[in-house]
């Protein structure tokens, strides 16, 4: 079957339905129970968005309906009926209380993502609880002691996946250092019609599966016009000796995926309305199974306020890339009367994600042409060469093929590659020579784009670090994986063979990464909160999830400060199996 689309400038394109999906116009999503599946009531003048649940006591039903955002009904995993779920706005200081009933055939969870919390709350089958039965309710009870953007979703199986998540509020106890007007929630997310383990099975036995981007032979003719015919084989023999290519950017793509803005797909998109003149801020949450996204407002800066939830001292740019799980806070000021499209463009450059600011739900706003498809480099290898010496189209975000570095020969010129077995064996097929610490990268597709992009190096917390303490000790940890088996682990040992990691209650830890792979990897520790080494150490931001860029390395400190069993793993869905682990405080 063939499906007429139109590409982000407008061109109508002639592709495979499932090579690249747009997906229908906002309305009858969600069908079979006669649920809508959006609320517009959530704020006043405000397109489709997840209706908001206020207060200290909640009743959430995890569920199972069809969803059509493609054309073709699907099964989807809900709570509440919609996907997103409901917005919950909480308040700071208070005590909430979530009753959450299953009514799936199957066990199920909620992970309060970002909360810090008691461990047997965290909602982490195998970790801190037994999961919920089919038919039965668990009451999740803590204390909300932290405010900001944070999130939700399920930790079993793929359900995630299947659309079951959504957005938490905690406004502040105090008056919020934040000044603003209007107040939306932009939840990110990619949707699939296919059943999440048949895309996991694709992907164990081909790992590229879903890349549609691989080199041509016009590609091949521009290279030798462009470079000429010795540098250009010369590239060539390198990638095809380390059995890798240089578009191999995303596990899974806009081949398979619909990436939706509140539960709406690109077709329709999502709106908020405003006035000239005023600030809203819009809180991001990615809240997808496998993709980044760069986010830009075109003619329109973002002052970014919050980082996973925690104020930081606002930092103005035209551009930044959330990682899965991540969530940002920013603010905008529409000088004029007209639309505008919020983008959000992923990271591979095979679809996007968008919605309009618009004074007039009349208005509408065009949507940019995607940025140039990412090409891997030798940064994303972790050969240890300067920015400066790499090619200006390189970007990150990618994977690897079977290639290892020999660690007989060093320098960083790229002459160490060569396919031995590293000491990890047969789960590892790729190291990091000299892997560098790249806090002011924005990433792989954002480098050099003559647009001012958000780094990690931008991030200070607007109050003092809480605990100053140099850590006592340290924690290594390697990621690293196998692409052509599609085997994901640390250190080499996946979760399955893995001891757990020991703190030892109130001591101050460095974990220091260094990713052995060409995928970014978004490393989130639950229960604790992962204060990144930005240099300065007396406003060092807070995160929950902390990316760690291909070939590169990066640390942050941990307080330990939360007694029991925690999970720690990457939150892609599909490296989740492996690189895991779990972390008990004692």
């Amino acid at each position: 079957m063939t499906t007429k689309i139109f590409s982000a400038d407008g061109q109508a394109l002639s592709l495979p339905r499932r090579r690249f999906v747009q997906g229908l116009a906002a309305g009858g999503l969600l069908t079979g129970l006669g649920i809508s599946p959006l609320s517009s009531r959530a704020e006043s003048g405000v397109g489709p968005q997840p209706q908001v649940l206020r207060g200290r006591s909640f009743d959430l039903t995890i569920g199972s309906q069809q969803v059509n955002f493609t054309g073709h009904p699907r099964p989807a995993t809900t709570i509440n009926g919609s996907i997103p779920g409901p917005i919950l706005r909480w308040r700071e200081g208070e005590r909430v209380s979530l009753r959450v009933t299953n009514n799936l055939a199957h066990d199920s969870s909620i992970h309060w993502h970002g909360m810090i919390l008691p461990t047997h709350m965290d909602g982490v089958p195998g970790i801190s609880f037994d999961g919920i039965r089919p038919g039965e309710t668990f009451t999740y009870e803590f204390d909300v002691n932290q405010n900001g953007t944070y999130w939700y979703h399920s930790h079993s199986g793929f359900q995630e996946q299947t659309g079951m998540y959504g957005a938490i509020i905690i406004d502040p106890k105090q008056s919020d250092p934040v000044s603003y007007d209007r107040d939306y929630v932009v939840v990110l997310s990619d949707w699939s019609d296919e059943d999440p383990s048949r895309i996991y099975a694709k992907l164990k036995k081909m790992s590229d599966y879903y890349n549609f981007n691989e080199r041509t032979g016009m590609d091949l003719l521009r290279d030798i016009r462009d470079k000429g015919v010795s540098r250009t084989f010369s590239e060539r023999k390198m990638w095809n000796t380390m059995r890798m290519s240089d578009r191999d950017l995303s596990d899974v793509t806009g081949y398979t995926y619909t990436y939706l803005m509140n539960g709406q797909t690109p077709a329709g998109g999502w709106a908020g309305l405003f006035k000239r003149g005023e600030k809203i801020r819009l809180r991001f949450v990615n809240g997808s199974a496998m993709t980044f996204f760069d986010v830009r407002i075109p003619e329109l800066k973002m002052t970014v306020v919050a980082a996973d939830g925690q104020n930081i001292e606002p930092v103005t740019v035209d551009e930044f890339r959330i990682g899965v799980a991540e969530t940002y806070d920013v603010v905008v000021e529409p000088k004029d009367d007209r639309a505008y499209t919020i983008f959000a463009q992923t990271i591979d450059r095979t679809g996007h994600a968008r919605g309009t600011l618009t004074p007039d739900m009349s208005l509408t706003a065009p949507v940019p042409e995607y940025d140039p498809a990412p090409i891997l480099g030798h940064g994303e290898m972790g050969m240890g060469m300067g920015m400066a010496g790499m090619d200006h189209g390189m970007h990150s975000g990618g994977k690897s093929k079977p290639m290892a570095m020999d660690h007989s020969m060093h320098g960083g010129s790229g002459s160490g590659i060569v396919h031995v077995a590293t000491e990890y064996g047969p789960h590892v097929d790729m190291r990091a020579e000299n892997p560098q610490l790249h806090l002011d990268d924005p990433g792989i597709g954002l480098r050099n784009n003559g647009r001012r992009v958000l780094s990690y190096a931008d991030l200070r917390n607007l109050y003092p670090t809480p605990d100053v303490r140099e850590p006592g000790r340290e924690i290594k940890l390697h990621l690293t994986g196998n692409m052509s088996r599609y085997m994901w682990s640390i250190n080499g040992v996946k979760f399955a063979d893995a001891d757990p990691i020991q703190l030892k209650f109130g001591e101050r830890v460095r974990f220091s990464f260094v990713n052995d792979t060409m995928m970014n990897h978004p490393m989130h520790l639950h229960g604790m909160w992962s204060d990144l080494e930005t240099g300065d150490n007396k406003r060092i931001p807070r995160k929950h999830v902390v990316i760690v860029q291909p070939g590169s390395k990066i640390s942050y400190l941990v307080t330990a400060d939360a007694k029991g069993g925690w999970a720690f793993h990457c939150h892609l869905l599909y490296h989740m199996l492996g690189m895991f682990r779990k972390v008990v405080v004692s």
